[in-house]
């Protein structure tokens, strides 16, 4: 059987210049394309209020962690969060079931519970099976008289 190497540390992002990743590299520069863009589109006055605010939410994006995790997971969440309603309504997915209630169970204001199955497994079959699974086949198993049986819930 061949072996393989399994990746252990696979929520840490590689490292690209000293400790700054590249998702954090991809965010300065774009950041810092924001700020030429900035520069070249503003006098000096209006360039430096406009720097200062691009450069305190780049290093926002780029550094700070909520809860362990990048703040652009977080930012996402938020979003997602607002836009989805703020009501949940349960549906019945059986709504003709408490037209068929029993006059019994409509006095007491109960649904009838449905029962379950039973199941006829031996416990020497079981065993058997859960072994072939273990050997991966090897084993093939036995044959055993169909009286030893019992109920599984």
């Amino acid at each position: 059987m061949q072996q393989f190497v399994v990746p252990q540390f696979i929520d840490v992002e590689d490292k690209v210049i000293g400790p700054i990743t590249v998702r954090q590299f991809i965010i300065l520069l774009a950041g810092g394309g924001l700020c030429f863009i900035a520069y070249t589109l503003s006098d000096f006055a209006l360039f430096i209020f406009w720097f200062v605010i691009i450069a305190i939410l780049t290093f926002f994006v780029a550094f700070v962690k909520v809860n362990g995790r990048p703040i652009h997971y977080f930012l996402l969440n938020i979003i997602q969060t607002s836009r989805r309603p703020r009501l949940r309504v349960w549906q019945k997915l059986f709504a003709d079931l408490g037209k068929k209630q029993s006059s019994k169970d409509a006095a007491v204001g109960t649904l009838p519970l449905a029962r379950a199955p039973h199941n006829t497994v031996r416990a020497s079959r079981l065993a058997e099976m859960a072994l072939i699974v273990d050997t991966g086949g090897v084993y093939r198993g036995e044959k055993e008289p169909p009286n030893s049986s019992i109920s599984l819930v």
